[in-house]
């Protein structure tokens, strides 16, 4: 009897979790837009620096705590993936692994934030070959996702599906942020595949 119920409340609450899934992906590809939107309508100022370094150093300082940032992408993934029992051979997570995802997602968080700001303030979003492109759409594509993460943990009444789509897409902007712009400054200006 108490399963007909819980399915009961699961069916009766389905409208309101499809409107916060609809209003959450609302807001995340509304901060994305706003992004783009900003980026395509500012004025690229190249004198921007960057913890004082400018133009070629500011590009290459930028690099270096772009991977940064996806070296603590690549721990938060992995600690999520403790958390949730998903990694073969490890135990069950420490009650500290949650508190250490936490940090490390808001250290990767500020990391990122004078980056944008750089790449924003000085360039704006540029679409002018296909490598650019990638990393502005990504760029954008970050701090939506980020906003989605946030939502889909501070939600109790969304689908568990939710947070792992939402974590990967921020996971997976990171990693296309790297590999269009750090990864090509730091291999002399050239990656696989583009």
């Amino acid at each position: 009897m108490t399963t007909r119920t819980g399915h009961r409340d699961r069916r009766r609450n389905a409208p309101a979790r499809v409107a916060a899934v609809v209003l959450g992906a609302a807001l995340s590809l509304a901060t994305a837009v706003a992004i783009w939107v900003t980026g395509r309508h500012h004025s690229p100022q190249y004198t921007t620096n960057l913890f004082g370094a400018q133009g070629a150093d500011a590009v290459v300082l930028k690099a270096r705590l772009g991977t940064a940032l996806f070296g603590l992408a690549v721990v938060q993934l992995l600690l999520a993936l403790w958390m949730y029992g998903r990694l073969p051979g490890l135990t069950a997570a420490s009650r500290g692994v949650p508190t250490a995802h936490r940090v490390t997602g808001w250290a990767a968080f500020l990391l990122s934030v004078p980056i944008a700001f750089h790449c924003v303030n000085t360039y704006g979003v540029e679409t002018t070959s296909t490598r650019v492109f990638l990393h502005s759409v990504a760029g954008c594509a970050l701090y939506g996702a980020f906003v989605a993460k946030v939502l889909v943990v501070h939600s109790r009444h969304l689908p568990g599906w939710t947070l792992p789509v939402a974590g990967s897409a921020l996971f997976c902007a990171v990693g296309v942020l790297w590999y269009s712009a750090a990864l090509w400054t730091l291999n002399g200006s050239a990656v696989p595949g583009l």
